[in-house]
């Protein structure tokens, strides 16, 4: 016998924000067979209302739905935890009246409303899947993403599914630009005298600071050849004249030592990195170090890079705003420090490295990263007492004075990118061609003529004459 059961939802919790009542559904019951299926939201409540009165009511999962009587004719469901579960009902004499499948979801009416409050604007489609919630549509951003899915979590905890798409550019192009600039100056001055003759017996040698006369054999050679007068060959030495006389019967010998030294060390290097947003990238342009390093079973080679190194993982916010989170360095072996170690000589490494966390827009700059370093150093040395006889004490004192500078800054730049036709792209190499035998022999070309179509031959039109490069005055 066919038997009409109505069902109204009617919520009966008292919500936040709003409370509401859900328009009846009619559910179609064969006697002795399944009804169709009664959502009820999770926490909230629907009252089931039969044309035959039942005798007997039960549910095959309590901890999903929660039932009570209200007449012989009505019932009161409560969603507890999302799931789905049956609830059976029995007339007077035994017989099966109905079965109701009951699906009790998480509760997304207020999280819609949400959603809304926290990202208008935002096209998010909000479905329930059995006991979860499921997201689909275009967003704007990562963050916008992020938020919907922790907001989600808090109605369905783990049950998430993210089928959230994210529009416009997410490809963020990394441009890092190095420059340091070094300069160094160094003086030193010293003298020294020596002294020879039948009268001391010998020749007798006079060190004043770090002079040319330290030994014997330097004093000797000062006086070596057919004359002792003028300037003499002895130990050469850069920035040092040796001049002789001879006074009667004493040969007198001055060293005199002055040296000054410039020099000017400029690096510059510009890596350029992509990387999705989100996405971990790395850079590398130098090389492998080997180290040997004492284990157990002896000594095994280690290998330490260097040269530019880039690592960095780009996050497009809202919009054209760019999280960066980098880390940067430069890296050069130094061959003034050396260490041995087992009959290997091992070099030590300059580095200079920095990493942080900026957030900036798209073609926006940052200086990262600055360092402005001034060493000074100098140093006086004498002979006691003599070193301090009005002008002659100046044979017998030295002075050296050292000063170096560097500066350093690390600038970033982001940009955000997107794929291209890659005969837009042209490549250092697309400007020079292997030259052909008649070039090369004939004329004497080292590099071939120039490509005459394509995006190789409108970087050849460039007039790359006149001048290039950097004065420094």
């Amino acid at each position: 016998m066919l038997k009409i059961l109505k069902a109204g939802l009617i919520s009966l919790a008292v919500m936040s924000a709003t409370s509401g009542v859900a328009t009846a559904d009619k559910l179609k019951v064969m006697s002795g067979s399944t009804s169709d299926e009664l959502n009820v939201p999770m926490n909230r409540a629907v009252v089931v209302e039969s044309d035959e009165p039942f005798a007997e009511i039960s549910v095959a999962n309590a901890s999903i739905a929660d039932i009570s009587t209200l007449s012989d004719r009505s019932i009161y469901v409560l969603g507890r935890a999302p799931g789905q579960t049956t609830m059976t009902l029995l007339a007077a004499d035994g017989s099966l009246i109905t079965n109701v499948q009951i699906l009790v979801t998480p509760d997304v009416t207020e999280f819609k409303q949400r959603l809304q409050q926290v990202l208008p604007g935002e096209k998010i489609e909000v479905r329930t899947a059995n006991d979860g919630i499921v997201l689909s549509g275009i967003v704007s951003s990562v963050s916008v993403m992020e938020k919907a899915v922790e907001l989600a979590s808090r109605y369905a905890p783990d049950r998430v599914s993210n089928l959230l798409s994210i529009g416009g550019t997410q490809q963020v192009m990394l441009k890092v630009r190095f420059a340091e600039m070094q300069r160094s100056v160094s003086k030193n001055l010293s003298a020294s005298l020596g002294l020879n003759g039948s009268v001391l017996g010998g020749g007798l040698g006079i060190q004043g600071g770090s002079g040319a006369f330290v030994n014997q054999s330097n004093v000797n050679n000062a006086f070596d050849g057919d004359s002792t007068t003028g300037v003499t060959s002895g130990d050469e030495s850069n920035g040092r004249f040796l001049l002789g006389g001879s006074v009667g019967g004493l040969e007198i010998a001055v060293a005199l030592e002055a040296l000054e030294q410039k020099g000017v060390v400029r690096t510059l290097a510009e890596p350029n990195l992509t990387a999705l947003s989100g996405q971990q990238a790395k850079f590398l342009a130098g090389g492998e170090y080997p180290i040997p390093v004492l284990g157990e079973n002896g000594v095994y080679i280690d290998y330490k890079p260097f040269g530019v190194e880039l690592e960095f993982i780009p996050r497009v916010i809202e919009g054209s705003t760019i999280n960066l989170e980098m880390k940067a360095s430069v890296s050069a072996l130094d061959s003034t420090v050396t260490y041995n170690l087992d009959g290997f000589s091992l070099n030590a490494f300059k580095r200079r490295e920095t990493s942080t966390t900026v957030e900036m827009r798209d073609g926006e700059s940052f200086a990262i990263a600055g360092l402005l370093q001034d060493d000074f150093q100098d140093m006086a040395g004498q002979v006691p007492w003599l070193g301090d006889v009005p002008i002659l004490g100046a044979l017998f004192r030295s002075a050296d004075y050292t000063r170096e500078q560097s500066e350093l800054v690390i600038i970033v730049t982001p940009h955000l990118v997107s794929p291209t036709k890659g005969i837009a792209l042209s490549v250092p190499t697309d400007r020079i061609q292997p030259p052909t035998e008649s070039e090369l022999f004939l004329f004497g070309k080292t590099a071939g003529s120039a490509p005459k179509t394509g995006a190789a031959a409108e970087v050849a039109k460039q007039d790359f004459s006149g001048s290039y490069g950097y004065v420094m005055e």
